[in-house]
């Protein structure tokens, strides 16, 4: 279950998170109407050999996916980290992560930018990874049970609390050792219609061959009247991993926060994909209100140094 938290008694704010409404609900599902900022027209993500993913919706609709889950989990994690301090945003200081220094220390990168989290080659390549991969104490020798609760959430929440919430696969220590995301989305378009226009790239030598001349080409974005961005929250993974209920109102509220903060400042998907959230709907459980960015921010730092947990920055030096 997960409490009401009132923060009168730690004097951090004055307000409280209530979360009481996804108590025993085993998913939180988000339903976010988005359009273009401007005009009508918006490029969708692209694929290799495919181009934009299209396809018959199941009343045969055109639709389109505008942006993956695997994109979508990346721009959940962007909106964290404040690439000019190299830090999480201030409302997020004090959670784990690890961070990887290039040999002359400078910063090169880390586990919350990292696709693949703390197990990225340029952090399971690392003297640091060691240490980690000891806590979790994986035996290959023993029966392949491997405790999600006992041995990798305490890990993971010690040094990278992001990966409990979107993902990892540990496959730099065992093949058996991974979380699924337990945060997901992704953006879809019904009743597509193709926007059909062309560009052309200018060479210094128009005649030359080889594609360094002045080429022409086709160019396709859409129009749409139902833009859609959709979450998927999954409680019982949550609460699956054994934590206090402090604990697990953070990762909650955590997780709400990456979505918020989304919707409001990182819908600029790209040059040619820039949109506006204009109403989100909780679609389960009922009775739930979602949060406002205000006061989730307001509510983090209070829940963070609430925990009882030692979150770590470890810092971890990538030699080419």
């Amino acid at each position: 279950m997960l409490p009401t938290v009132n923060f009168d008694q730690t004097k951090e704010t004055t307000m409280s998170l209530n979360l009481n409404a996804l108590d025993n609900a085993p998913r939180l599902l988000l339903k976010a109407k988005l359009e273009p900022v401007q005009g009508t027209r918006f490029q969708p993500t692209g694929f290799p050999e495919i181009g934009a993913a299209q396809y018959d919706g199941p009343k045969g609709e055109k639709m389109l996916l505008v942006e993956s889950a695997q994109s979508i989990a990346n721009r959940l994690e962007t909106v964290c980290w404040d690439e000019t301090a190299d830090s999480w945003v201030p409302t997020l200081h004090g959670l784990s992560v690890v961070k990887v220094l290039r040999r002359d220390g400078t910063s090169l990168t880390n586990s919350v930018l990292e696709a693949h989290r703390i197990n990225s080659e340029y952090i399971a390549r690392t003297d640091g990874f060691k240490k980690i991969s000891d806590e979790i104490g994986y035996d290959k020798k023993e029966p392949q049970h491997f405790s999600v609760a006992k041995q990798l959430a305490p890990v993971l929440l010690k040094y990278d609390i992001n990966s409990l919430i979107h993902g990892v696969f540990l496959e730099e220590i065992a093949g058996v050792i991974r979380l699924p995301r337990a945060l997901s989305g992704f953006i879809e378009a019904a009743s597509v219609e193709t926007a059909t226009s062309g560009g052309v790239k200018r060479g210094i030598e128009p005649g030359r061959k080889g594609g360094e001349g002045n080429v022409i080409y086709p160019k396709d974005e859409f129009v749409s009247p139902e833009i859609t961005a959709y979450f998927n929250l999954d409680l019982a993974q949550i609460r699956g991993y054994g934590f206090s209920r402090a604990v697990e109102t953070l990762l909650v509220a955590l997780a709400l926060f990456k979505v918020r903060k989304f919707l409001e400042t990182g819908l600029r998907l790209r040059t040619a994909c820039d949109l506006d959230c204009q109403d989100i709907e909780v679609q389960r459980p009922d009775g739930f209100e979602l949060p406002s960015l205000s006061d989730l921010q307001d509510a983090l730092p209070g829940l963070i140094s609430g925990a009882g947990i030692d979150f770590q920055t470890t810092t971890v030096t990538y030699q080419k």
